[in-house]
């Protein structure tokens, strides 16, 4: 599986791109917004029906970033957006990841309800995810533990009918 933009790309992550994902994760600029997974539990998401691993890439195929999502299987038709990490900053490229991702769900999935969390002071992501369509739904106060500090999460979804009143 593809799916291409103009700019970008994704594509199926690889076990040969566990070393890039890795690095883009605990890039110090990204390592506050997302959760660390081990190699491990990267690669036996590759390989989980229920799961999609894929690599941001520019057009001469350079990796830029990746993406998981989780609940191709959920029996309540909800798909999440697990995660979407940039190491290639600044060209839009999560923009329209975000775009390609939300487009490919409700045009492949019976996906009804396409949801995601983000850390409450990363406004630039609540930004890209608004302009996509997504609403906020509400907080999870002080949810995830970050050192001696917690995070708070905003949960935020698109709904199918929403996406299909964006294309009128």
């Amino acid at each position: 599986m593809l799916i291409t933009s103009q700019n970008i790309d994704l594509r199926p992550t690889g076990l040969q791109d566990l070393g890039f994902v890795l690095a883009a994760e605990q890039d110090e600029h990204n390592c506050r917004y997302v959760g660390q997974w081990s190699r491990e539990k990267h690669a036996a998401a590759i390989f989980d029906e229920d799961i999609l691993h894929l690599i941001i890439q520019d057009k001469t195929g350079q990796p830029a970033g990746y993406v998981i999502i989780t609940g191709l299987q959920d029996p309540n038709l909800c798909t999440c957006l697990l995660r979407i990490v940039l190491h290639t900053k600044g060209r839009g490229y999560g923009t329209a990841a975000v775009c390609m991702i939300r487009e490919w769900i409700f045009r492949n999935t019976k996906t009804h309800r396409l949801w995601l969390d983000v850390k409450d002071f990363n406004l630039r992501a609540r930004h890209v995810y608004e302009a996509a369509g997504f609403k906020v739904e509400g907080v999870l106060r002080e949810a995830v533990k970050r050192g001696d500090s917690f995070d708070s999460m905003v949960i935020m979804s698109i709904l199918r009918q929403e996406y299909e009143e964006q294309l009128y």
